[in-house]
């Protein structure tokens, strides 16, 4: 009796199974998809403020209120000097001066904190975690510049090596045919790089109305890289005489593989003294240890059987 119940529950679950998936009309895709989009996105202020990263719910606006603080007490030449070198690391975190300062501040105090923490109240000597707490601070300030400056460094490096390649493909692009704005357009797309976000830059620039030359000489305070600075100028200086461009280009691309390969040469030249270090530092010590170990070891024993003797 109770089989025949169970299997009359079973199929009448399928026949309403299959009539309600029959009946049901289709989905949309797009329309799925807004729906998705619709309920990811926040329905009020703090489930808005919820989906950001951790660190802009908390880092960005503990730096946003020390660079307050910070932009009072700094200087008007202190400020375009730390836009400048902003400037030129290609803005690391799209920080701005302001941002700039807060990290600053809030490298100095943690690190300050940290060691007045371990010092003065685990190490229960309060002087000297103060003293300490003071100097950190000062360093952890100063601590920040360094890392910008190797980003800088290491910026400009990378411009100098991208120009050679980036005025060959260049000067190739401008003799098939292309103007020079589609040249640059078309390093853009083909080079990666510091360089080629620079003329990213430069051509954005110039579509919304500012002059090329203009847009081509501020790139010089940017980048501080005297080659590049040296072929933003030749290229000025043939639009305004009406010097054809492709010719420039070509000359310039000469010289720059000339510069390159001297520029090669010149780290050859320096490696045999740059080696030197590392063999008197780390190399020699070892050779005298394995070549004078065992003599040592043998006039030791030597004048120990000597005094044994005596």
């Amino acid at each position: 009796m109770l089989v025949p119940v169970v299997g009359l529950l079973v199929g009448g679950g399928i026949l309403l199974l299959i009539l309600g998936l029959g009946s049901g009309n289709p989905v949309d895709p797009v329309q799925a998809r807004l729906t998705q989009l619709g309920s990811l996105q926040a329905r009020n202020l703090e489930e808005l403020e919820l989906q950001q990263p951790f660190a802009e719910r908390t880092i960005r606006p503990l730096i946003a209120r020390l660079s307050r603080i910070g932009s009072r007490m700094g200087s008007a030449s202190s400020t375009q000097n730390a836009e400048k070198r902003l400037a030129l690391a290609g803005n690391p975190g799209e920080l701005r001066v302001t941002d700039w300062i807060g990290v600053k501040i809030l490298v100095g105090v943690g690190l300050g904190i940290t060691a007045f923490v371990l010092l003065g109240i685990v190490a229960q000597n309060f002087s000297l975690g103060f003293l300490l707490g003071v100097i950190l601070t000062g360093v952890g300030y100063l601590l920040p510049e360094f890392w910008l400056g190797g980003k800088v460094r290491a910026r400009q490096k990378a411009i100098l090596k991208m120009i050679p390649d980036t005025l060959d493909l260049l000067t190739i692009s401008v003799r098939a045919g292309l103007g020079f704005d589609a040249a640059l357009a078309k390093v853009v797309e083909k080079l990666p790089g510091p360089l080629t976000d620079e003329f990213r830059r430069a051509l954005a620039e110039v579509r919304v109305g500012k002059a090329r030359r203009d847009a081509l000489r501020d790139m010089i305070p940017r980048t501080e890289v005297p080659p590049l600075s040296n072929f933003i100028g030749a290229i000025i200086q043939a639009e305004q005489l009406g010097v054809s461009i492709s010719k420039v280009l070509q000359v310039q691309s000469e010289q720059l593989r000339i510069e390159r390969r001297q520029r090669a040469e010149e780290a050859a030249a320096k490696a045999p003294i740059k080696m030197l270090f590392p063999l008197v530092g780390c190399i020699f010590p070892s050779l005298f240890i394995v070549i004078l170990g065992p003599a040592m070891i043998s006039i030791m024993v030597t004048l120990g059987g000597d005094k044994i003797k005596k």
